[in-house]
This record gives C-alpha cells, sequence and structure tokens, in this order.
C-alpha cells in the first residue's frame, strides 16, 4: 500500500531520512510563502498525511475537506491551530512535539528578560542610529533582577525550566497560577500557588507559558495590566492571542508595567511599523523560540516518527488525538 506525506514547511533533513528508511513518500513545500488551506485540500487528495509547520488553520472545514488523511503531525507543541474534537470525530489522529523544545524556549525567555530589564535592544539600536555619544549617569536605567518575584503562568516543563534559570542566576521568588498544582516544582523550586490576581499583584516578571485556548484568549487585557506592578515586565514565549496588543502598547505607554519581552505577539508576523519595535523597555523577537539546531532537528523527528507509527498502526510517540488505526 502507498504511503505519502505532505509536508507544508523545509523541515530539517532528519525527518525526510526517517521517512525515507521507512518507505514513505513525501512532498516538501518550499516555496516561502504559505499555503493557503483552500490552495492545499485539492493537494491533499493524493496524500495520507500532512506535517504541519506553520499556521495553517486546521479546522473543521479543512479536516471534512481532508477525512481521508490518517495524521495530522504537528511540528510543535501548540496545536491551537487544530479543531481537535473534529480531528476525533472524523477518526484522523493528531500528532505534537512536546517536551524538547522546552530548554531552548526557556533560554529565549530567559533572554527576554534580561534584554527588557537592561532595554538592551534599544541601546543597541541606539548605537547603530550614532547616539553612543555622551555618557550621563541618570539615563538608559534598567532593572536589577536579584530577588524578585517571578510570576508563571501555566507552570508547565517550559516554565519550570525558567524559573531554574531565575532561581539560579537571581535568587528570584517564585509563584505561580495553573489550574492544578505543580508539586514538582513546589517540592524543588518552592514554588507557591496563587490566584491569577495575587500573581499579577505580587510578581516583579509575569512570564506567560500557558496554552492558548478560549479561556486564555487575551487574557492579558486592559484590566490584567492594571493588577500589575508599575515596574513589572511582562514576557510572552507561549502564543501572541494570550495577550492583547493594542492594551499591551497603552499599558507600556502610559507606564502601567515597565516593560516588555516578546517571541510571540498578536497578531503574527508583526508590522514593522508597530510601536513595540520602538520602545526603549521592550524586547521582540520573531517567534524564534525553538529555534535551535538540536531542537529543530529533535521536533521534526517526532513529527516524522508519528507519521510512520500511524502507518505502522501503532500508539503516537505524542499525541493530541491517537490513532484509532492501531494494531
Amino acid at each position: 500500500m502507498r504511503k505519502s506525506v505532505y509536508i507544508t514547511r523545509t523541515v530539517p533533513e532528519i525527518a525526510l531520512q526517517h521517512l525515507k528508511d521507512n518507505g514513505i513518500e513525501y512532498t516538501v513545500w518550499t516555496e516561502r510563502r504559505h499555503q493557503s488551506e483552500e490552495e492545499l485540500i485539492p493537494i491533499l487528495k493524493d496524500y495520507d498525511a500532512i506535517i504541519v509547520s506553520g499556521p495553517l488553520k486546521v479546522n473543521r472545514a479543512f479536516l471534512e475537506a481532508c477525512s481521508h488523511l490518517r495524521i495530522v503531525s504537528m511540528m510543535s507543541v501548540g496545536y491551537d491551530n487544530v479543531d481537535v474534537a473534529a480531528a476525533k470525530e472524523l477518526g484522523i489522529a493528531v500528532g505534537n512535539t512536546p517536551g524538547v523544545l522546552s530548554g531552548a524556549t526557556a533560554d529565549t525567555a530567559f533572554l527576554l528578560l534580561l534584554a527588557a530589564s537592561r532595554k538592551a535592544f534599544h541601546m543597541h539600536k541606539e548605537i547603530i542610529r550614532g547616539n553612543w555619544n555622551f555618557w550621563d549617569p541618570t539615563a538608559n536605567l534598567g532593572l536589577e533582577l536579584k530577588g524578585k518575584t517571578l510570576g508563571i503562568v501555566g507552570l508547565g516543563r517550559i516554565g519550570f525550566e525558567l524559573a531554574q534559570r531565575c532561581i539560579g542566576a537571581y535568587g528570584m521568588k517564585l509563584i505561580y497560577h495553573n489550574r492544578g498544582t505543580n508539586e514538582e516544582a513546589e517540592r524543588e523550586l518552592g514554588a507557591v500557588r496563587v490566584s491569577f490576581d495575587e500573581l499579577l499583584q505580587q510578581s516583579d516578571v509575569v512570564s506567560v507559558h500557558t496554552a492558548l485556548t478560549p479561556e486564555t484568549k487575551e487574557l492579558f487585557n486592559k484590566e490584567a495590566f492594571s493588577k500589575m506592578k508599575p515596574n513589572a515586565i511582562f514576557v510572552n514565549t507561549a502564543r501572541g492571542g494570550i495577550h492583547n496588543e493594542a492594551d499591551l502598547i497603552a499599558a507600556l505607554e502610559n507606564g502601567t508595567i515597565w516593560g516588555a519581552g516578546l517571541d510571540v505577539t498578536n497578531p503574527e508576523p508583526m508590522a514593522a511599523d508597530n510601536p513595540l519595535l520602538n520602545m526603549h523597555n521592550v524586547a521582540v523577537l520573531p517567534h524564534i523560540g525553538s529555534a535551535t539546531i538540536d531542537t529543530r532537528n529533535a521536533m521534526a523527528a517526532i513529527a516524522a516518527k508519528n507519521v510512520i507509527r500511524t502507518f505502522e498502526g501503532k500508539a503516537l510517540e505524542h499525541a493530541v488525538v491517537e490513532n484509532i488505526h492501531r494494531l
């Protein structure tokens, strides 16, 4: 039986080698433009699986039009772009790649926190502008992090690794807001679980690591920012949709909060004239949280293995919707 997979982006070679070794045919979309859902649907009639990398909307209409697919294999941890309920109804497996990008994403959050606290991105641009010409002991002052309180919204593996870095480097105190208790973090890191409002009020740094869901969509809005300390830094490396960008801009402009570090924006990609890019106390990156060689190789390998295991009738390595065709 022919086994074939369509891949929506150029992926690391390790994924292609896994597919080759298992006799799976593949096609890789290599053009540097996003294929729309409407464009993809007729193409996918000739494929049994898809590896998704990028902002493809795998909604009910898309899945119903491609109901012959055995699996939608996400090359990401997040799957907020997938209608999971529809995939279950249609018997289409959905895989993702958790775990392997925790360290790289935690590093990115730590980088953004440091960069925002010392206005690093702004000061770099000041050198390029030719403005490094006079030393003023009262200008361009940043914030120190030693002993400050880190508040994590969604304390899973990524948040845990960020907390380890912040505690190890700066002796920061850790509070968190989760639906459930993270016993490991409480035992090993001294984390204290608090309400969302308490976290906003007590934190010097608020770092977001929760999934984007209907409950968390624009969770950080004008009301939330108004409850934060005026010297607080907001960091988001999860999903841009978790914050309201207009409200964030306003909170930074009027001094409601002190600074922000963003690896994700709302919307993405961010417009080049977005005011956040020219704020002295903001650091923005273009969604590169997992962008290391080691991590992207690991993600690509898992995405390929989820496809292979689907064709073999086995449980996925990491499943959002399990393979119903298991032997």
